[in-house]
């Protein structure tokens, strides 16, 4: 009885959308037929230890029956992502084959990637154009006139980059829940509505959302009105942009402020309100 051993297939092992838990994978068949079966070694640490990629496309440190799969099964040409990685870890693969009995071939070269680290970068600018701006950061709505919508001359600019496998959410909060004057003793409340159709209030309104890749990064409701209609904010945080649940690259957000005023909004000049913007990862 003769064999022939399986043809010794490669490995394309790739980071490049800059992942930190999982990496991609394509086999390089080398010629072999479409019933070829392939198992992957994989280690962290040059091949001292040996693990294997598991049908799930997880790693474990067994090679079992299931885990040899035909080159569809892992992907074909788009190959599949190796997943559970550790982050900031260079791994090394390595791919043997075989087409029934007796001819399993050896492993083949190897192929190394690197995951990133867990990265989270935001950013605040404050200017009436898209631009970026230093701290302290601080928006005037100057004179309001009754019975009149205001917008404040400057707008407020989100920057936010994050490779967490859900993306990340961009959350605000207020500290009173309004423009508040102490002179007065009065609060103009903030609103979820549109001002257009009420006496008074006060809210922020996304103008904007993009991105350079991923996501994409959205406004959420209520914050995504348009014309006059605004969102409210609150002591507690709620959510203004989303990435829709996907790592995202060089986001920017825009945001207005406006406020209306009623005949019996008392005048006074120190009517504040402080906005805080908190960016998370959702891994």
């Amino acid at each position: 009885i003769f064999t022939q051993l399986a043809n010794v297939p490669t490995a394309a092992l790739t980071n490049d959308d800059f992942y930190y838990n999982k990496l991609g994978l394509v086999i390089g068949t080398e010629g072999n037929p479409a019933d070829t079966e392939y198992a992957i070694a994989i280690s962290s640490d040059s091949f001292t230890t040996t693990e294997y990629v598991q049908s799930d496309n997880t790693i474990g440190s067994t090679l079992g029956t299931e885990d040899w799969q035909t080159y569809a099964d892992w992907g074909g040409s788009s190959g599949e992502f190796i997943v559970g990685l550790t982050p900031n870890t260079t791994y090394s693969v390595k791919i043997k084959a075989r087409r029934g009995e007796y001819t399993e071939g050896p492993f083949g070269p190897i192929d190394t990637a690197t995951t990133s680290n867990l990265t989270l970068s935001f950013d605040i600018d404050i200017s009436a154009i898209d631009e970026e701006t230093e701290a302290p950061y601080s928006i005037s709505l100057g004179t309001v006139a009754p019975n009149s919508i205001t917008s404040a001359n400057e707008n407020i600019w989100i920057d936010l980059s994050t490779n967490a496998a859900h993306g990340g959410r961009v959350y605000v909060s207020g500290g009173s829940g309004g423009l508040y004057s102490a002179n007065a003793g009065y609060t103009i409340s903030a609103v979820s509505a549109d001002l257009s159709s009420i006496s008074e209030g006060f809210g922020i309104q996304s103008v904007s959302a993009s991105q350079s890749s991923g996501g994409p990064f959205i406004a959420l409701s209520p914050y995504d009105g348009s014309t006059d209609v605004v969102g409210g904010i609150s002591t507690t945080p709620n959510s203004v942009f989303s990435t829709s649940n996907l790592p995202v690259t060089n986001a920017r957000g825009d945001i207005a402020v406006k406020v209306k005023t009623k005949d019996l909004t008392p005048a006074a000049n120190d009517y504040t309100e402080t906005l805080t913007f908190i960016a998370a990862a959702l891994f």
